[in-house]
């Protein structure tokens, strides 16, 4: 399925160069406030006493469909999913904005903002320096890259890029050996700019396991840059990773299943 979406984000994106010219995409960046912090966001709710979730907007999955059935439409809202997450504690929010698998929209980030000081992380599948000027000129504060998307050249470019356009870069990771090969990666090219991700699902058998990312822990150096991905439901799921030094979380499904995802995120945190 990951080859897949690459291989139809790579068609989207050359359709996207044509219909945008990049003299056109750099003027739009240029007129864009500056991005807002969103690595200092995070790593300062992330304590030794507190977790920092990542809270994330996105209204179905390839697997899962539509998480709830008023996501489906017009009548989605992400303008007041937003709010509910600010008020529950988000420390950041994650917007996922792939429309073929996932329904999302790139509008959604500016709607995001309009309504709440968060910074915000466009979550998609990036696989062109293009899409890094894209994400800037719709105000993305920070972008996803996958490892596992990316071969290394073109990752390195892209995160060369996101700093030099203010933002911050979270770089995922799913397996031991993607981990290996770009942690070098995780602060580059310079600390305060960078994060690193393990998603904890296994893309063979879709499976979701938060001890995916405690059993990587011993390869990470600097786990107050590290952010769980995925799978994370209970105030316990926190604690346990909590308790081994891993202080931030990205909880997206789990939340947006939920009749009121600010509410859930209050309960998450707090375990009331």
């Amino acid at each position: 399925m990951l080859r897949e979406i690459v291989e139809n984000k790579k068609r989207e994106v050359e359709a996207a160069k044509i219909q945008i010219p990049f003299a056109e995409l750099e003027a739009m960046v240029a007129q864009e406030d500056p991005p807002r912090n969103f690595f200092a966001a995070v790593t300062r709710h992330a304590t030794k006493s507190h977790m920092a979730v990542i809270a994330e907007i996105k209204r179905k999955s390839p697997s899962a469909g539509y998480f709830r059935p008023d996501y489906a439409g017009d009548a989605f809202d992400p303008e007041d999913i937003a709010q509910r997450y600010h008020r529950g504690g988000a420390a950041a929010i994650s917007c996922v904005t792939d429309e073929t698998h996932f329904d999302g929209r790139l509008e959604f980030i500016r709607r995001i903002k309009s309504v709440t000081p968060l910074a915000v992380l466009r979550k998609d599948y990036l696989v062109d320096p293009w899409q890094v000027w894209e994400s800037r000129a719709h105000g993305a504060d920070a972008i996803l890259l996958i490892a596992e998307c990316l071969p290394e050249g073109t990752m390195i470019d892209m995160l060369i890029l996101a700093h030099r356009l203010g933002m911050t870069t979270l770089l995922e990771v799913h397996t031991e050996e993607s981990l290996l090969r770009v942690r070098q990666y995780a602060s580059f090219p310079h600390p305060g700019y960078g994060m690193l991700g393990i998603n904890n699902r296994d893309l063979t058998t879709m499976r979701v396991d938060v001890g995916h990312t405690l059993r990587l822990l011993p390869h990470v150096a600097d786990p107050s840059i590290l952010v769980s991905e995925a799978g994370v439901t209970t105030y316990a799921d926190l604690q346990r990773l909590r308790k081994d030094g891993v202080r931030i979380a990205l909880v997206g499904e789990h939340l947006m299943r939920q009749e009121d995802p600010g509410a859930a995120l209050k309960h998450l945190l707090t375990g009331r």
